[in-house]
């Protein structure tokens, strides 16, 4: 075998390598399902898809904490620049009471699905405690790129629209309590709302539908005001 033909054996062996390696790498970024969930808070929305094929039963769990209205007055507890931006429990983390369907579902924690998706910046990754299967209702958006998380956390989907108010809190003066970087003031998520890219197109209808959320969450914290002064 000359030199010249096993030289090019070993660049093609190089270029399949990377050719796989490159597959690899591509089917390790999910697909987003339809479903959106926006976040209307005092700094801006921030909406979300989620990762079906990677945590099932996570995304079904959060889902149907958004839709009973879960989230509804609850906050960003932990806001750590360039880290992470966390969600506090609903269940502790709310300035409305719960209703006794919300509180189930609160309460039910879920199996840990981790996954070889990378934590970087947009990414959703839930809290959970040294027991893997702890994870109920809390989770954090990850504020740039944490390799240290990987395989740790159950990541379940990503920021879609609304990069601006993540850089928008991450400007919120903090201080350190133990582990935990804490804004100063409270980042309140005052409602949100939900809908599929597939079957709702029409941006005026969804404008429309955040008016009366907003307004409705806005309504209920008066009259959480009035009641617990």
């Amino acid at each position: 075998m000359s030199g010249n033909h096993m030289i090019s054996i070993v660049i093609a062996m190089v270029c399949i390598g990377v050719f796989r390696g490159s597959i690899t790498a591509i089917a390790t970024v999910p697909e987003l399902g339809s479903a959106r969930v926006v976040f209307q808070t005092n700094y801006g929305d921030i909406e979300f898809g989620f990762y079906h094929s990677v945590a099932p039963k996570t995304v079904e769990h959060i889902f149907k904490l958004v839709r009973l209205g879960g989230y509804n007055t609850n906050h960003f507890f932990r806001v750590d620049k360039g880290f992470v931006a966390q969600v506090a429990d609903v269940g502790g983390g709310r300035t409305a009471p719960m209703n006794e369907v919300q509180r189930l579902e609160a309460e039910k924690t879920v199996v840990g699905e981790f996954s070889d998706v990378k934590h970087v910046r947009g990414i959703l990754s839930m809290g959970r405690y040294s027991d893997p299967d702890s994870a109920q209702s809390s989770f954090s958006i990850l504020l740039g790129d944490a390799p240290h998380l990987d395989g740790q956390y159950a990541i379940f989907g990503k920021v879609t629209k609304g990069d601006e108010t993540l850089s928008k809190m991450e400007e919120v003066p903090t201080r350190k309590e133990g582990i935990f970087v804490m804004p100063t003031e409270r980042i309140t998520i005052f409602s949100t709302y939900y809908y599929d890219t597939e079957t709702e197109s029409c941006e005026d209808d969804r404008l429309e539908l955040k008016r009366r959320i907003l307004a409705s969450a806005v309504e209920i914290e008066k009259q959480r005001m009035k009641c617990f002064p």
